[in-house]
């Protein structure tokens, strides 16, 4: 899913501007990165959990799948 459809859902489902919702989605995706660069987990309950890995690599706990998934970012591939 893109951002865009998941801010179109929020929305919807919130009651809130596609615009309102994006800027939600950012928010959340910035405190979740906020908080793997100081080394801490970020979850978001019903969905999972993101810890901190080794550099910029991350971890993510699939709490509805009872899945572990590791995962490297976009800028250390690079």
């Amino acid at each position: 899913m893109k951002k865009e459809q998941i801010a179109r859902r929020l929305a919807k489902e919130s009651h809130i501007s596609a615009a309102a919702a994006a800027d939600q989605l950012d928010r959340i995706v910035s405190e979740i990165l906020k908080r793997l660069r100081k080394g801490e987990a970020a979850s978001i309950p019903g969905l999972g959990s993101f810890r901190a890995g080794k550099g910029r690599d991350f971890q993510f706990e699939d709490a509805l799948a009872g899945v572990s998934r590791d995962k490297a970012s976009k800028k250390a591939a690079r």
